[in-house]
């Protein structure tokens, strides 16, 4: 795939996590493929998108705990 439909489908992901919150685990793992592309390819993954993803990494460990007992 080349750079430019990455960076649309990557572009494209990051709408839909913010249309559909609560689809947001599946769109990440796609998020997470992408990326995984660009780096395959050798291509620059940009700082900000690194950083999204570790955001959403934070996220789903908070998550883990919304249903724990007290």
């Amino acid at each position: 795939m080349a750079f430019e439909d990455l960076k649309a489908a990557i572009l494209t992901l990051l709408d839909e996590i913010e249309k559909k919150p609560e689809d947001r685990h599946v769109l990440q793992e796609e998020l997470r493929e992408k990326l995984s592309e660009l780096k395959a390819l050798g291509l620059p993954v940009p700082q900000d998108l690194v950083d999204f993803e570790l955001a959403l990494e934070d996220d789903d460990a908070d998550d883990f705990f919304d249903n724990m007992p007290v």
